[in-house]
């Protein structure tokens, strides 16, 4: 055998099950295969100046390359069960905190120290917003920022370069089985191995699927998450985001009973593009370093739509709809929360005369072109609803962007250990659509690479 072990994936997942198989055993010969970048060489080259909207580039430095989707993100690392994946009904709940815990300890230790740690234990603002129809979930959540998520990212890699073989651009093509382990077919060479794992994340969605089908591994349809991200002045949530940072707030509404969620709050950060397999969406990050921080704060509202029969493709619906935000604005769309409500498209005009100055160079214009009514009237319920604990938020100049589209894996079957029908083979991190968060996919490449290691 070429390697021990091979992994398909170098983000989070990957990261972690290449960290603790050198620690639990360093005598194991280890490769990563990554279709991205090294973590130097990740740069998008949008400036919001020179170049202002997404060129395509063969491979998206934002969504691949060392550290994955979430190398550039906020470096939020929720600790809990109550969201960010289903991990805990594979391993147990304890264990999968205690994993979760432990990935912690790891980023603390590799640069993450004076970090803060929120939670919402005993927060005032529970009864606060029970009073007013909305659910705060419970959850611990470290903030490393865009920027110490990076450094952390980079220490890491400094340490695992020395004991693993990174394969960087160079995207595996397929895994199949082989006499007494697995094969890897990478460019035109084949490398095989004893034990393999899989973590591509979301973004390797359709090569996972196209994977299953090929090796006969059962999946389950998943959700798809539809909505906007809500920019406005970080004075609204201030209150919330000094005290919790992260609010996961649920709401249901009153005319379909459909639930609306805040995703992934970025206190006086800024809003962003990323690329997935050609179609570009809206995310947002925030900084740790006050030099970085800007006067707004984003947060994402979305609603989870699942399919079964007879249509069954969650994410297909996903692309379809960002698809046709790329069509009329050719990449992201704005809109007052003013406008959306009058029934009429933003303008330039309008949005410069705002008192909410955007972070991200976008196209005004209309969401009700795009996202479906029941969603859209969703997430305007919601958006009164949060008015009622933070006043302003439905303020005519609050700017939302579209669409914002969460693609998640269709669920592979694994059993407790996360291994296939295949004995030695692996799947892990939200290419395995079991979790959907940092913390989550962390947690299940250090889970995987300890039963390796005892193996």
């Amino acid at each position: 055998m070429d390697y021990d072990v091979i992994i398909v994936g170098a983000g989070p997942g990957g990261i972690f099950a290449a960290y603790e198989l050198t620690e639990k055993r360093p005598d194991l010969k280890i490769a990563v295969f990554e279709s991205g970048h090294p973590l130097e060489k990740r740069h998008c080259p949008i400036d919001g100046k020179r170049i202002t909207a997404c060129v395509g580039c063969k491979s998206c430095s934002i969504m691949s390359g060392f550290g994955g989707a979430g190398a550039f993100s906020d470096g939020k690392y929720n600790i809990t069960n109550n969201f960010g994946g289903t991990l805990h009904e594979h391993i147990g709940k304890k264990q999968a905190l205690d994993l979760m815990e432990y990935v912690d300890e790891i980023n603390l230790r590799y640069g993450g120290e004076g970090t803060k740690l929120y939670s919402t234990a005993g927060t005032k603002f529970k009864k606060i917003c029970i009073q007013n129809k909305l659910n705060l979930l419970d959850a611990s959540v470290r903030h490393l920022g865009t920027d110490v998520n990076f450094v952390v990212l980079q220490h890491l890699y400094e340490y695992l370069r020395e004991r693993v073989t990174f394969y960087f651009d160079t995207p595996v093509a397929d895994v199949a089985v082989a006499e007494g382990g697995f094969s890897v077919s990478a460019g035109e060479k084949r490398y095989t191995c004893r034990r393999c794992v899989i973590s591509v994340g979301r973004s390797g969605s359709k090569w996972m699927e196209g994977l299953c089908h090929r090796l006969d591994i059962g999946t389950l349809s998943n959700r798809v998450d539809l909505g906007v991200r809500v920019e406005l002045p970080a004075v609204v949530f201030s209150h919330l985001t000094d005290e919790l940072y992260e609010s996961k707030i649920v709401y249901r509404t009153e005319k379909f009973e459909d639930n609306v969620r805040t995703f992934c709050m970025n206190p006086q950060g800024i809003v962003v593009t990323e690329n997935t397999n050609g179609i570009v969406t809206v995310n947002g990050h925030s900084y740790e370093s006050a030099a970085m921080k800007t006067e707004n704060t984003n947060f994402a509202l979305l609603v989870a739509k699942h399919f079964s029969e007879p249509f069954k493709d969650s994410n297909g619906y996903g692309e379809s709809i960002a698809r046709l935000s790329n069509m009329l604005g050719g990449g992201v769309i704005v809109q007052r929360f003013g406008d959306l409500v009058r029934g009429r498209r933003s303008t330039v005009k309008r949005i410069e005369e705002g008192t909410v100055t955007p972070t991200l160079n976008a196209t005004p214009g209309d969401l009700s072109l795009v996202l479906p009514k029941r969603i859209l009237d969703g997430i305007i319920e919601m958006i009164y609803a949060l008015d009622r604990i933070a006043p302003g938020t439905a303020n005519d100049d609050t700017l939302l962007y579209g669409v914002e589209v969460k693609f998640y894996n269709m669920e592979v079957q694994v059993d407790e250990k996360l291994e296939s029908r295949y004995p030695g083979l692996y799947i892990i991190g939200d290419g395995s659509g079991i979790t959907h968060s940092l913390s989550h996919a962390s947690a299940s490449g250090v889970f995987v690479a300890r039963q390796i290691a005892e193996e």
